[in-house]
């Protein structure tokens, strides 16, 4: 594959090239080095294109999986407890996941585990490689990446998306790099509050 666009949010790749030039460099090779062609192996069974051989999400995921581990990036989770009382939530959210279960508890309430997962997490870096459903890519950028970048997890988050021109050989439903490009810079500058990096990616 190869990258065909990409949109700096909040300086994220400016902050990538001064600090962690090296690890920019892993997530090119990585890119690089998947055979979309190699993944074009599932044979589709919608009505608008039955029979027709289309990019597998899984094989690839499964490819960029395997770059990514050999190169020391992991997946990370990000524990946390809720209820439904605002006020105690923005006092403890930013305490570790067992001082807001005990928070939670004391108030007499009961705490709700949660958490979030982000696919690939290296030197306060993470990246999320979207090939599901679009509404995903939302999820991605405005909860999972924002919340590790407030808990001062990571500092820059990085979403890999296919172009227009790939989505349109994949299932339905599929996001893709214009449309998620537009739903970022629509909510102006400072939205999400986190150093993004979109990468839109191509056979």
């Amino acid at each position: 594959m190869r990258i065909a666009a990409r949109y700096s949010h909040l300086n994220g790749l400016e902050y990538m090239l001064v600090h962690h030039k090296n690890l920019w460099g892993e997530i090119q090779s990585v890119i690089a080095n998947v055979d979309a062609e190699a993944c074009k192996t599932k044979k589709s069974k919608e009505k608008t294109m039955r029979g027709r051989l289309l990019y597998s999400p899984k094989a690839m995921n499964d490819e960029f999986k395997v770059s990514f581990e050999n190169l020391g990036w992991n997946q990370r989770r990000q524990t946390f407890y809720v209820t439904d009382d605002e006020r105690l939530m923005r006092a403890i959210y930013n305490r570790p996941d067992e001082e807001q279960k005990v928070a939670i508890d004391e108030a007499g309430q009961a705490p709700i585990m949660s958490y979030n997962q982000t696919d690939f997490v290296k030197n306060r870096i993470a990246v999320e490689v979207q090939f599901g459903k679009y509404a995903f890519v939302a999820h991605d950028l405005f909860v999972k990446h924002l919340s590790f970048y407030v808990a001062d997890i990571i500092d820059v988050g990085i979403e890999i998306l296919p172009m227009k021109e790939m989505e349109r050989d994949m299932s339905s439903g599929v996001p893709y790099y214009e449309r998620d490009l537009v739903n970022v810079i629509r909510q102006g500058r400072g939205v999400p509050a986190v150093p993004l990096i979109l990468l839109g990616v191509m056979p």
